[in-house]
């Protein structure tokens, strides 16, 4: 419990919905026992409706809210407290290890990716969708593979595309940028590159930039490829490895109203996979001299380790089942699932001192666990915190009473429709 709450003090998270004013001083809201109630509620998933979340906050919290006292507090501003305390885990919390500690050549390796959650319909406005008559969100992340953190989390509409997020800068000095499709942009590649940043990113298919030169000699036969359009060629090779210098030409940023059109050398590297019996094939900055073929395949393997994230955040999180119309418990729920996340890594991270160094944690596997056992864990945080919540009879009879009084239960609609009707 002392990991737990020394990753969000209590005191922090007082002070914290104070400043930004999601409770007001001396109110008896217990802004702890809410965060907890929400991370673990969102964990457990059997309780991941708002009954169930404040379910969980009266069996923790010293004082029960009612229904409406609870959903008061379900505002834009504990959504943007939310997405505080996110940012803050993520500044403390490792998660999924990408890439090999001997690639130290570069400061950083960078991954950009994003996924779409799909949504209640009813909020097509809010969240625009690409199809119509649908609603989408999309969760961005640059993950430092590095670091084992995530240092840019946006949401957006499914419709915001994800290259509009990527910034260049200095920011790339010195650090490698693994980047998918979405991100696709020569200009793009060339501000990396004169950031003195690296990239690779797989070869669009629409893509086919003219080879100036091959740097990799073959003997016998071979096809020569100087000249020609990289995707012109390529059905007709049959080597293991296509490793050759193109050039592409692309727009500049507007300057004065106009664009003027520009070209840069990049590197274009194929590996042929002898299953689909096609190429992989990639685009980079980076030399031959320092990488081979096969270490750009293995390099852009590290994104997978997103793709995991992001599996597990839909399967295991469900990441992607909102059943609400509301766009603020859309967010605040897309960050209750974060947040479950990052305490789970922390968990397990201590686990792993723990136990023995033989025993393996599957990431999925250590999901699930968590999860079954997340209404244990808020219990015991709970006494660890020294809340005191009403007897469990006293909830039960709280919580499963009437609420509207103005509402008949089905017993007595049936009770009233099948008695005798008095004769007139």
């Amino acid at each position: 419990m002392r990991r737990l709450t020394t990753l969000f003090p209590s005191e922090f998270l007082e002070e914290h919905a104070e400043e930004l004013g999601v409770v007001e001083r001396n109110r008896k809201t217990q802004m702890p026992a809410l965060v907890w109630s929400f991370v673990f509620g969102f964990a457990a998933g059997e309780s991941r409706t708002l009954a169930g979340f404040r379910r969980s906050y009266n069996a923790t919290a010293d004082e029960p809210l009612s229904p409406g006292g609870f959903y008061q507090r379900l505002t834009p501003t504990f959504a943007e407290y939310l997405r505080d305390l996110v940012e803050r885990g993520l500044d403390e919390v490792a998660v999924p290890n990408a890439v090999d500690a001997d690639i130290d050549r570069f400061r950083d390796v960078m991954i950009a990716d994003g996924t779409v959650l799909r949504l209640h319909e009813f909020l097509s406005d809010e969240f625009q969708a690409r199809h119509e008559e649908q609603a989408g969100a999309k969760l961005h992340l640059l993950h430092n593979a590095t670091d084992e953190t995530i240092e840019r989390l946006d949401v957006t509409d499914e419709k915001t595309h994800d290259s509009t997020l990527f910034k260049t800068g200095s920011w790339l000095q010195g650090r490698l940028v693994l980047l998918d499709l979405a991100y696709f942009k020569y200009r793009r590649f060339a501000l990396i590159d004169e950031n003195d940043g690296y990239f690779v990113s797989r070869l669009k298919q629409s893509a086919n930039p003219v080879i100036t030169e091959e740097l990799r000699e073959w003997r016998g036969r071979a096809i020569p490829l100087e000249g020609k359009q990289i995707h012109d060629v390529v059905d007709d090779l049959s080597r293991k490895y296509i490793d050759v210098e193109v050039e592409a030409e692309f727009k500049r940023g507007q300057y004065n109203g106009t664009q003027s059109l520009d070209t840069k050398r990049f590197r274009v590297v194929g590996v042929r996979d002898s299953d689909a019996d096609d190429y992989h094939l990639y685009i980079t900055n980076l030399s031959r001299d320092e990488f081979f073929p096969a270490d750009l395949a293995t390099l852009y393997r590290c994104r997978w380790e997103v793709e995991t994230l992001f599996r597990e955040l839909k399967t295991q999180y469900e990441l992607d089942e909102f059943d609400t119309s509301d766009p603020d418990i859309v967010k605040i729920l897309l960050y209750a699932a974060l947040l479950s996340l990052l305490v789970s890594r922390e968990l397990l991270d201590l686990v792993t001192e723990q136990a023995d160094e033989e025993i393996v944690f599957p990431p999925e596997r250590w999901a699930a666990t968590f999860r079954s056992h997340a209404q244990l864990i808020l219990h015991e945080l709970g006494e660890y915190l020294g809340y005191s919540p009403p007897p469990l009879l006293e909830r039960l009879i709280e919580d499963a009473q009437k609420i509207h009084q103005q509402r008949p239960v089905l017993q007595e609609t049936l009770a009233t429709a099948t008695q005798p009707r008095c004769e007139s």
